[in-house]
């Protein structure tokens, strides 16, 4: 088999980024004030905040905590600083980002203010974007890239053209030994036996089939139709009449490849191959998800629109809507329109795709990260204390 390279970062923990950010990162929404004030004096940084982290607990502060330092220990980030109001909590973050070997600090607020934080970590943040400057790329294995992949806003285009060219492309790097990951579990409804049947060991099947029940059953015992939400306005605008036809839809996004593990919510795969991911279909949430298990690229196909991008990854958007590529051709970096026509092949498409990918991990900007869509969105189980 042929040998393929792309230009990554490598990491002092040896896995591969394909961006180099400086990552200012809040632990709560009352310190967003101070990262943001941080990142507008130093050029070079990359403000995380968000509106949660205090008084949460249980399951959602074990989230909270796996997403925080997940996308602090991304390959795509070179180094971070953590800013909280409070020490443990911030040290708590900065602690976990660590163990990856990169360079990190933590500053709280209490006892200092905003204006004396801000200056103190400025300090460290411009010596770690000069340090992070001088960081080259390397020639590395294709085996080394982690991708995710999430459709949005799908119609009838979607899984006749889009998702199985994306299908393509995971069937490819797997190939070659890399590793893929994919979620949206209120999404394979319908099709959860497809997903289960291709797990390939008995106990990551049951660990499976007790988060889709466990989605099953809260969506019952809050009593609701999701009608309008699953399927969305979008897709019943696209023409998918049902829950059960987006399903089978969106499993086209993973070709015929079987499954090597099954993940909970913002965790690291223990190895490389296709790994199922307990996500939010939303899909700010379920990318920000994927990049806190270590992503560093994400591939979007989209009918009817969707133009979401992500803070820390670049997002490839595909479409196989001819009007959609026309009107909001700004958004879509890969035109896939041909499919239908017979214009062009799934494989032929896939090809297309598939050199994309490889210029974008090697450093071309997708048209989200250019229209500085850099949405970060944190999942939430449940009201705080």
């Amino acid at each position: 088999m042929e040998r393929i390279t792309f230009k990554g970062y490598r990491r002092p923990d040896g896995r591969v980024g394909v961006r180099n950010y400086v990552a200012i990162i809040s632990v709560d929404d009352i310190s967003n004030t101070a990262v943001e004030g941080i990142c507008k004096l130093i050029s070079g940084t990359l403000p995380v905040t968000h509106p949660y982290g205090r008084l949460q607990f249980g399951r959602d502060l074990d989230l909270f905590f796996r997403t925080m330092i997940g996308t602090g220990a991304n390959p795509n980030i070179a180094s971070a600083i953590v800013i909280g109001i409070e020490e443990n909590w911030a040290n708590k973050i900065a602690e976990g980002i660590s163990k990856t070997g990169k360079p990190v600090e933590a500053f709280y607020i209490e006892g200092y203010g905003d204006l004396r934080t801000i200056e103190r970590a400025s300090r460290v943040a411009m010596k770690l974007v000069q340090d992070a400057s001088e960081i080259e790329r390397e020639e590395v294995d294709i085996s080394e890239l982690v991708m995710s992949i999430k459709c949005g806003e799908s119609d009838t285009t979607s899984g006749l053209a889009a998702n199985p060219t994306v299908g393509k492309v995971v069937e490819k790097l797997l190939s070659y030994g890399g590793t893929v990951l994919f979620g949206e579990t209120s999404e394979l409804t319908g099709g959860e036996h497809i997903i289960a049947q291709r797990i390939k060991d008995e106990k990551q099947r049951q660990r499976f089939w007790d988060m889709f029940n466990e989605y099953q059953e809260f969506i019952k015992n809050e009593g609701v139709d999701l009608l309008g939400s699953q399927p969305t306005e979008g897709n019943i605008k696209g023409g998918l009449s049902s829950i059960e036809e987006k399903a089978l839809g969106n499993i086209q996004k993973i070709g015929k490849a079987q499954i090597d593990g099954v993940l909970e919510m913002a965790e690291t795969p223990p190895g490389r191959g296709l790994y199922f991911m307990n996500t939010s279909s939303a899909a700010a949430e379920a990318i920000t998800l994927f990049a806190a298990g270590g992503a560093v690229v994400h591939l979007f196909p989209t009918g009817q629109g969707n133009v979401v991008g992500n803070l820390v990854i670049p997002v490839i958007k595909i479409s196989g809507n001819p009007k959609t590529v026309s009107t909001m051709s700004e958004h879509i970096d890969v035109d896939v329109s041909k499919v239908l026509t017979l214009e062009e092949s799934l494989d032929e498409a896939g090809e297309k795709l598939w050199n994309y990918l490889l210029r974008v991990i090697s450093g071309k900007l997708t048209c989200a990260e250019v229209l500085n869509h850099k949405e970060f969105v944190l999942t939430k189980f449940f009201r705080s204390a």
